[in-house]
């Protein structure tokens, strides 16, 4: 009812713009005041001028410029001569049928084909927007020719640098991230996206410069997390226990209690707590293994969301099996070859030191 309303008030607008513009009516063909047209163009003028002082405008710039300043006074001129005439005459009779026909005959016709109550459609689903989105490849070659040209643009290697670790480019990413990092000033993001950087170019080991960058960041912000999110798992990772216990603590004292990254880095307290082993018990692990196998099942046969895999994955490094977890993780990689559809999946796999480059990157 409320899509109705709305409706209406829209074509009693329109048919009031209609009766507008269709209705005879005495047009004012006085001619502006010359005063403020010429006042107009002595603006343009003093500009022109004042460019071409500036050195922004050349001399054949300058010429062209007000040659067609010029040009454009006189049609104005020419314009302001011509007579004006009002619209063709039509009985108010006439007018308001013809409109009211254009009104009921829209309603009508939305009412017999239209369908207020059908939900959004996504815009994948829509190929006809779809083939509208800006390209990525001539977006990137673009940005890429601009910063050929210019290559102290921090703004455009911001930009760039995670175009290509979302695109798998992660040596493009590691220069783009240096390049920031160079011309910026170093800044404990750009170090973890750097260090975040190296290890996917690396199949997620951390070890030497990434980490050095990683730990570089934790010390410049104290509230950085996600570097020490990153030296938690690398820690846990190398089997450095009692050090990535310290480390998960120092991740987990940031929290706010919401955090998209928080249950897994309450996973990865745990691993390094047992040395390595999840921490369950006979019961807990006999009911996540039921669960498991019937997700798991599910998604071999049907497919899933992102957040199904997600928790699988997850499921099985509780499990301890990090066999089936890298199985599971590589799966998900293959229904979303995307990297940006991935970002809490790749972090848990990053954290556990599951293979993130392999045969669907």
């Amino acid at each position: 009812m409320f899509f109705w309303f709305i409706a209406t008030a829209v074509t009693t607008i329109a048919c009031a713009a209609l009766y507008y513009a269709a209705a005879r009516r005495t047009v004012n063909a006085s001619v502006p005041d010359s005063a403020v047209s010429n006042s107009h163009f002595r603006l343009v003028l003093a500009g022109i001028d004042a460019d071409q002082a500036a050195g922004k405008l050349g001399e054949a710039e300058a010429i062209a410029a007000k040659a067609e300043l010029a040009r454009e006074l006189l049609r104005q001129d020419a314009e302001l001569k011509k007579p004006h005439s009002a619209g063709p005459d039509m009985g108010r009779g006439a007018l308001l049928a013809c409109i009211a026909a254009v009104a009921v005959i829209s309603l009508g016709l939305y009412a017999w084909l239209g369908n207020p109550d059908m939900p959004a459609q996504p815009l994948a689903e829509r190929p006809e927007i779809a083939a509208q989105a800006l390209d990525l490849d001539a977006a990137v070659a673009r940005i890429e020719a601009q910063l050929a040209a210019n290559p102290d643009d921090l703004r455009g290697w911001t930009v760039i640098a995670p175009v290509y670790l979302q695109s798998g480019r992660f040596a493009d990413a590691q220069n783009a991230w240096r390049r920031v990092l160079e011309l910026g000033g170093a800044n404990a993001d750009v170090q973890t996206k750097l260090a975040e950087a190296l290890m996917l170019g690396n199949g997620g080991d951390a070890t030497g410069e990434a980490m050095q960058l990683l730990t570089a960041a934790a010390a410049s912000d104290p509230t950085h997390v996600m570097s020490r999110l990153y030296i938690a798992a690398e820690l846990t990772r190398t089997q450095r226990y009692d050090e990535a216990v310290a480390a998960w603590n120092a991740a987990l004292a940031l929290s706010q209690g919401g955090e998209p990254w928080l249950q897994a880095a309450q996973q990865g307290l745990a691993v390094a707590q047992n040395q390595g082993e999840p921490a369950t018990n006979a019961a807990e692990t006999e009911m996540i293994a039921q669960m498991v196998s019937g997700l798991a099942d599910r998604l071999a046969a049907d497919g899933g969301t992102i957040t199904e895999w997600t928790q699988l994955v997850r499921a099985y490094l509780v499990l301890g099996d990090k066999d089936k977890a890298q199985a599971a993780f590589d799966s998900a990689v293959e229904a979303y070859p995307k990297s940006f559809d991935r970002d809490d999946l790749d972090a848990i796999a990053l954290e556990a030191g599951l293979k993130l480059n392999g045969a669907a990157q």
